[in-house]
C-alpha cells in the first residue's frame, strides 16, 4: 500500500428502505481540514486519468457503478516512490478512499452503468489558482495498462 494513503471499508445497512453508509468521521482525522465536497457522473468505459496535487488531499467515495482506482506515487521522499496501487470501488464493494497529495489518481468506469464520485478536497478549487496537475493516462513513467485481463 502506497505510504500515506487509506483505505476504509465501508459498511451498508440495508432494508425495505434502502441503505445507509457512514463514510467519513471528524474524529477518523483523515482530513486536516475541509475544503470543498463534489460530486461527478462518469459513463461507462471512460477513464479519468491521471492527475495530482501538491496542496490538497482527496476523499473519494463512488456511492453508484463501478470504477477501478490507480493510485502512483510522485513523491519523491516517500518510501513507496514510484509504487503503484489499484482498489475497485463502488456499488459492489463500498469503501472510501484517502489520496494524499503527491499521489497521482485516475479511475475507470467498470460495467454498463455510469459512476458517480463523491469526494471531499482539503482546499477548494481556485480557477485562478488551480492545484491540478495532468498527466496522460498513457504516461510512459506510470506505465500502467488500462486494459482488462481476463483470466
Amino acid at each position: 500500500m502506497i505510504e500515506g494513503v487509506v483505505y476504509k471499508k465501508c459498511v451498508k445497512h440495508c432494508d425495505d428502505r434502502g441503505y445507509f453508509t457512514e463514510l467519513v468521521r471528524d474524529d477518523e482525522n483523515l482530513l486536516e481540514h475541509f475544503g470543498q465536497m463534489s460530486a461527478s457522473l462518469t459513463y461507462p468505459g471512460v477513464i479519468k486519468a491521471f492527475h495530482y496535487h501538491k496542496k490538497q488531499d482527496d476523499i473519494w467515495y463512488f456511492p453508484a457503478g463501478n470504477a477501478q482506482v490507480v493510485l502512483y506515487d510522485l513523491r519523491e521522499d516517500s518510501s513507496t516512490y514510484r509504487q503503484t496501487d489499484v482498489y475497485y470501488l463502488g456499488e459492489l464493494n463500498p469503501g472510501v478512499l484517502l489520496i494524499p497529495k503527491g499521489i497521482a489518481h485516475g479511475y475507470r468506469v467498470l460495467g454498463n452503468e455510469p459512476a458517480v464520485i463523491v469526494y471531499l478536497t482539503t482546499k477548494s478549487y481556485q480557477a485562478s489558482d488551480p492545484d491540478e496537475y495532468r498527466i496522460p493516462y498513457n504516461d510512459k513513467e506510470i506505465n500502467f495498462n488500462w486494459e482488462t485481463q481476463f483470466k
